[in-house]
Parts: structure tokens; C-alpha cells; sequence
């Protein structure tokens, strides 16, 4: 069984995730330009004030230039009026809708306190093997064309970020960092602590980034002090299991294991559980100091950190309540290892650091703004760097002498349970059916071995006890097979096993839940041609709505055999690389020589079928797929034009051309070009407030069909030798309508 980071269902995020402005290969150029020359003074002014973006001239990232762009200063301890090199916070559309591969909000830090120049770029590339995380790499910046130095540049935890990774951006979102930044004065934390239900004791700790959502925090809160049996239901602890092991194995201290208790978002999914982001993470290997509670006030404190850090600090109660469940505790330190094995006992951590600074080496000796020598940065890998308000300790001095001294603790010597051969007992079920799940465990309890398991990325996994009796496809009772059985609801179902004795637990795969294994369904399909993409629309601006009155691109699929057919486990994608971005939902269905229309809106909550992807009027792909990789239908098309479509003539069959609109119909093939045919095609009067004559002095009109807004078949009827007809609106409301005669569409007004 092949163990998967990815299975198809993460190709979205994959696709979204290998654009070129993140690629830690390669070192960012932004340029940006401001029309005043005291350009700094404003964004001093800006920080120490209101905190809003000033408009710079334009911002050119790696060549291609935006205009009118926000730009302001952010940072707490990194950002100081008497700096020349800045931590900047550009948006590129504050005042004009534009963007740079999607992305809108670029963060770039000044590296004040890493002299090392990699703590935030390695800190993140390990994180991503466990959680969803931001990407990371490099930038050389330049103002009104100076260079400042090189920056680190950090994916933003936006909307769009919660929206690729969490599959919805308009739900409860909060920035867990005190209002006005964290220091010596502060006395606010985002702590989690339940602090009742008068939401102003919460709004000085924490930032909202959504239109509501103070009273989910406060249940949040109150579940996690109160009632921590229910927690699962309002919290994703696995990814909160996993941020408190990272932080603490790295020594990530300013973060939520420190006395600020800060630098997490929070994102609230369409399942009603809040998870838990990291971000900053330019203070850890060690840099930051204050936990709270332990003085770590040298580099081997540092090393000799408690791996349960603030497990009885009722200040910290993520920690404190999720540790004194002794599952979450087990659980926790199955994270822990992980992180441990996988990335510091063979030191890959350090062969990635290095590679990061071979790369870098050359921006770093050019940046004469930098806050370390070079000579620093080249010896900051291995070596202590003493100076300043913050000594950073040499990360492999650090991590070598950590990895030591939490490997000979009892919770890490401690026999741990071991899992293999984890199978379906059937392969491929179809789909509908229940399947076993088995695995052979060693060294648990009998009762501690479970199974999690989803149809969909976008669900909590469900979990259920695994047992060794004989009963669950596991073989003979007392064999150490372990068995349960799911129902293999979708066409790939995702799983994962654990483990647990009374003293640790183990996963399998060891990165579950980010990980996980994958279960392909089998399935009834449609042969190729038999279901057809027939017309997109990639620009509509005043052809048809939705049902909810909005001009939405929308895609045309036809029947083209003489029975119906299901498109049960059938997907809809606008990219090559994610077969599965959208799904038909269950029981959908098409008539023989039917039409059935997707829009293409990303409004999933709407009456109809609407797909979780937009169509570029610019050009790209349409795909119609199972999740087996099997391409039904696919359309590549070019430079659109608004309220044509892009049609197949002869329908069903033929190749694409642009032109007018068949929204739900035939687009049937004429005998005349269909440029002369609207050419000599007129209707009149237009407004009408009744009669509607229709005339084509040179060619026959063979159909009509009108249509409301919301695409419902008004009127319809064919015609043979005939190229004047009458139609009477009279006993329709006024407002508009869509006229299709023969494959034209017209727009008719009735007043």
C-alpha cells in the first residue's frame, strides 16, 4: 500500500501551492516605487498612527509592474522608525483589483533577529510536512531603486489562504496576537483562556479577520477550560497536537508555548472546528527566550526545554487541558517523535539550511543594510552568535544537543506500538459497499487501535476501534490483525491507523492527519463521447443568470446517446493537474439528448449546479474526469468574447467555434454562415410592449425559444419555410429576456 502526502484530492492545493513567486529556488525581485522622496517618513507616520497602507507608484515584481499599490510597514520588534530595512506588508489591491499569480498580500520580513538568514524559510519547510503552513522564501527589495536588502517573503494567512486549505474564507478568522503588538506591557493574551461571555475581555488579545465570530471563540474557550470531552467537535486537536510539538522540538518560544502566548491564527471550517495556524516564525532555533514560566537563559537550557512545557500551567490551557487527556498526551508525543526522527537525526534539516544559504550567499553580502556581518551569517548554521538583545544560538549546536537529550527521556525510550501492513481487504470495492481495513499492531492495548477515516478532504475524520476478534476481516482472533469496516461512500475514501499502550502512541502514516492513505473506489462510467462539454460561456455580462440573478460563466455539458445518464463520481475542473476540483453531487442525472449547465462561480451555496472554480475569459481548460484519471471530455480554449459562446458545431460532435449563444440547447449547424445570417436578421419593435416581430429577408427561421434571466424556457417553437414570425409578449412582465432564433441570441426588452 503506497503511502501518500497528496492523494488526487490535494491536487488543488498542490497546483496552487508550486506557482513560481514561492519557489525557494529562486530569489524575488520587488521593486517599488514611491512618488514622494520622503516615502519613509509616511510609513513611519502610517505605523505609529493608523496603521493604513499609503499608495505607492507601483510595485514590479520579477519584471511585470502593478500601479497604485498599498504599501505600509508591519512588525512589532522588527519594525523601528530608525531602521533603514523595514518589515513591509504590500498589498496589491487596496485601491485597483489586481494580483501576481493570485496572490494579493505580499509579507516581507527584514530578518532583524537571524543572522542565520534561514530560521523562518527551514522553520516552515519543515512545518508543511505536518499542517498546512505557509510557503517561504526570498526577495531582494528595492525602493524608488535602491536596493534595502533581502527579505524573507512569507505566503500571507489571508482569506485565500484559509480558502485553499480549508475549502471556505468566509467563516469565524482571528490573528491571535494582542491588538498593538506584544511586549514587557502587555497584559492580553490569546491564551484561550475562558474569560466568559462578555466578548469585549476578548477583543483586546485577539484580532478578528471575519465579519463575526466572537461568540465561536468564546465557545472555543469555554469548551477547552469546561468541557473538554467535546472538544473534537469545536476544535481540531490533531493540528493542535502538532503546532505544540513543533514549537516546542524547534524552540519556537515566541509563539503559544511563550509568555505572549501568541503568533497562531485560528480558522473556523465548514465543520464547525477551529484550526490552528502557525505564523512568525523568524525568532525560532532558540532566539526567543521567554516561556513564562522557565528561565532559558543560555543555549543549553535551550536544549534541555521540557517537552511538556506548561502541561500543568493553567495559563496555557491549550496545553494544560489537551495534555491531561492522557489520548491527547499519547498522541502528542507520537507527533513529537516524528518531528524528531524525521528531521534531526539524520540532520536533513541542516542539508536544507545549507542549500537555503548557498543560494542566498550572494544577496546576503550585497545587502548593506543587513543587521548581522556576513561572516555571522556564514557561522550563525553551527556557531552561538552572542551579541544583541536576542543571541541566537548555532542551530545544529542547538538542535544536535536537543535531539540528545529528548531521545534518552522515558517518554521517548518508552516501547511504542508498531504498525504494518496496512490494506483494505478488498483493493478496489465498488462504490456503495463496506470494506475491511486491517493492520497488524504490536506493543498496543487491545482496545487502543483505531481507525480514521473520510470520503472527502474536506470532512473530519471519523474514528472507530479497530479489533482483533475474528470478526472484522482481521483473520483469526489474537493474531495481532486489526480490523474495521467502513463504507466506501466515495469514489477515494482517506485513512489512517492508530495506535496507543499506556505510555505513547504511534501513527500510521506517522504524518497522519496531514497524511494519510488512499482507498480508490471502483464504479459505473461513462464511455468517452457519450457525455460531451458542448458550450462554455467565460465571459457573461448580460446573457442569462443564475437563479439567483447573477451573470456567472457557465459550462454546457449534452447527452449525446438515446439514455440517461448518471453522472454519479464525475468531476468538473478547470486544471489539468487537479482532475477533481469540483464533483457532481449524487444523483444527478442527464435526459437522452439532454443539455445540463454548471455554472462557473465558485457559489456552492446557490440553487443548481455551481462548481468551485471560475472560467478565465483570457483562456484555459475545461475537463470533464473521474478521479481514475479517465477524461471523459476536455476543451482548451483562447481570448474569449463577452456574451458569445464557445460552442461545438456540430453539436455534440464537432469543433469549437465562437458565437452566439444556445444556453441550454442545440447548437445546431446552419447551412449559410452564421455571420450572414444575423447580418440579415432583425426584430422590431425592441423595447416592445406586446407584439415582437422577428424577420430574416434572405434566410429561413427554423426555431425559436425565449427564455427569462433565470434561464426557464419561456416560449418555443419550430418553423419550416418561414422568415417572418410574430410573437405576442403581452402576457409576460416587463424586464428582459433572452430570444435565441436559431443559434442567435438576442436580447429583447419588454415595457
Amino acid at each position: 500500500m503506497k503511502k501518500l502526502l497528496s492523494t488526487l484530492a490535494f491536487f488543488a492545493s498542490i497546483a496552487t501551492f508550486s506557482q513560481d513567486f514561492y519557489d525557494i529556488n529562486t530569489i524575488q525581485d520587488i521593486r517599488i516605487v514611491f512618488a514622494e522622496s520622503n516615502w519613509d517618513a509616511l510609513l513611519d507616520a502610517q505605523a505609529n498612527a493608523t496603521e493604513d497602507y499609503i499608495s505607492a507608484q507601483s510595485v514590479t515584481i520579477n519584471g511585470v509592474t502593478f500601479n497604485n499599490v498599498g504599501v505600509k510597514y508591519k512588525g512589532n520588534s522588527t519594525y523601528n522608525a530608525n531602521r533603514i530595512k523595514n518589515p513591509f506588508h504590500i498589498e496589491l489591491d487596496t485601491y485597483v483589483n489586481q494580483d501576481y499569480q493570485g496572490y494579493t498580500d505580499i509579507k516581507l520580513s527584514n530578518v532583524y533577529f537571524d543572522p542565520s538568514f534561514v530560521r523562518e524559510t527551514l522553520s516552515y519547510s519543515i512545518l508543511r510536512n505536518y499542517m498546512h503552513a505557509p510557503l517561504s522564501n526570498y526577495a531582494n527589495v528595492y525602493v524608488n531603486g535602491t536596493l534595502l536588502g533581502l527579505y524573507v517573503s512569507s505566503e500571507s494567512i489571508s482569506k485565500k489562504f484559509v480558502d485553499n486549505h480549508f475549502y471556505s474564507s468566509s467563516n469565524s478568522f482571528f490573528k491571535c496576537n494582542p491588538i498593538g503588538g506584544a511586549g514587557p506591557g502587555s497584559s492580553s493574551y490569546p491564551n484561550l483562556s475562558y474569560l466568559g461571555t462578555n466578548i469585549t475581555s476578548y477583543q483586546t488579545a485577539y484580532e478578528m479577520n471575519s465579519t463575526a465570530g466572537w461568540e465561536d471563540l468564546v465557545t472555543l474557550t469555554n469548551t477547552l477550560s469546561n468541557d473538554i470531552t467535546n472538544i473534537e467537535s469545536i476544535l481540531d486537536v490533531d493540528r493542535a497536537l502538532w503546532m505544540l510539538a513543533f514549537d516546542n522540538v524547534l524552540v519556537n518560544i515566541d509563539s503559544y508555548i511563550g509568555t505572549f502566548k501568541q503568533n497562531y491564527y485560528l480558522y473556523k471550517d465548514d465543520n464547525g472546528r477551529f484550526n490552528a495556524i502557525v505564523w512568525d516564525l523568524n525568532m525560532s532555533f532558540g532566539v526567543f527566550t521567554q516561556t513564562g514560566t522557565i528561565n532559558l537563559s543560555n543555549t543549553t537550557a535551550k536544549k534541555q526545554m521540557t517537552h511538556l512545557l506548561h502541561a500543568n500551567d493553567a495559563a496555557w490551557p491549550l496545553v494544560q487541558k489537551l495534555l491531561s487527556v492522557p489520548k491527547y498526551k499519547r498522541m502528542y508525543l507520537a507527533h513529537f517523535r516524528t518531528i524528531l526522527e524525521e528531521n534531526f537525526s539524520n540532520n536533513s534539516y541542516y542539508t536544507t539550511a545549507q542549500s537555503y544559504q548557498s543560494l542566498i550567499a550572494p544577496s546576503v553580502q550585497a545587502d548593506s543594510n543587513k543587521f548581522f556581518t556576513y561572516a555571522q551569517f556564514q557561522s550563525n548554521l553551527t556557531t552561538d552568535n552572542t551579541g544583541g538583545m536576542n543571541p541566537a544560538p548555532g542551530i545544529t549546536n542547538l538542535m544536535n544537543g536537543r535531539y540528545t537529550y529528548l531521545t534518552a527521556l522515558t517518554d521517548f525510550t518508552n516501547t511504542r506500538p508498531i504498525i504494518t501492513a496496512v490494506a483494505p481487504v478488498v483493493e478496489n470495492p465498488m462504490i456503495n459497499s463496506d470494506v475491511f481495513i486491517t493492520a497488524n499492531v504490536i506493543n498496543s492495548n487491545t482496545t487502543g487501535v483505531f481507525l480514521g477515516y473520510r470520503s472527502n478532504e474536506k470532512l473530519a475524520f471519523t474514528k472507530v476501534q479497530m479489533l482483533d476478534d475474528g470478526l472484522h476481516g482481521d483473520g483469526a482472533a489474537g493474531d495481532n490483525v486489526y480490523g474495521a469496516s467502513i463504507n466506501v461512500s466515495n469514489v477515494f475514501m482517506q485513512y489512517y491507523v492508530y495506535a496507543e499502550n499506556n505510555n505513547v502512541g504511534q501513527f500510521s502514516p506517522e504524518r497522519a492527519e496531514h497524511e494519510f492513505y488512499s482507498l480508490n473506489a471502483s464504479y459505473p462510467t461513462i464511455n468517452p463521447g457519450d457525455l460531451v462539454i458542448n458550450e462554455i460561456m467565460a465571459q457573461n455580462t448580460l446573457t442569462i443568470t443564475d437563479a439567483n440573478g447573477e451573470y456567472e460563466d457557465w459550462i454546457e455539458l449534452h447527452n449525446n446517446t438515446n439514455t440517461t445518464l448518471s453522472l454519479d463520481n464525475l468531476f468538473l475542473t478547470d486544471s489539468s493537474t487537479n482532475l477533481i476540483k469540483w464533483q457532481f453531487p449524487n444523483g444527478i442525472t442527464i435526459e437522452p439528448d439532454g443539455y445540463l449547465i454548471v455554472w462557473a462561480d465558485e457559489d456552492g451555496g446557490q440553487e443548481g449546479l455551481h462548481a468551485s472554480f471560475k472560467l478565465s475569459s483570457s483562456g484555459e481548460s475545461v475537463i470533464l474526469a473521474y478521479a481514475n484519471g479517465t477524461i471523459l471530455d476536455s476543451v482548451d480554449y483562447g481570448l474569449q468574447t463577452a456574451d458569445l459562446g464557445y460552442a461545438r458545431i456540430p453539436n455534440g460532435t464537432g469543433n469549437f467555434v465562437i458565437t452566439g449563444s444556445t444556453f441550454n440547447y442545440n447548437n445546431q449547424l446552419l447551412s449559410i454562415s452564421e455571420v450572414e445570417f444575423k447580418q440579415n436578421l432583425s426584430v422590431f419593435p425592441n423595447p416592445t410592449n406586446g407584439s415582437l416581430t422577428i424577420q430574416n429577408k434572405q434566410y429561413d427561421i427554423n426555431k425559436i425559444v425565449l427564455y427569462n434571466l433565470q434561464g426557464q424556457s419561456l416560449f418555443e417553437n419550430t418553423y419550416q419555410n418561414q422568415n417572418t414570425i410574430s410573437v405576442d409578449l403581452s402576457d409576460y412582465p416587463n424586464g428582459f429576456y433572452m430570444l435565441i432564433v436559431n443559434n442567435q441570441t438576442l436580447k429583447i426588452i419588454k415595457n
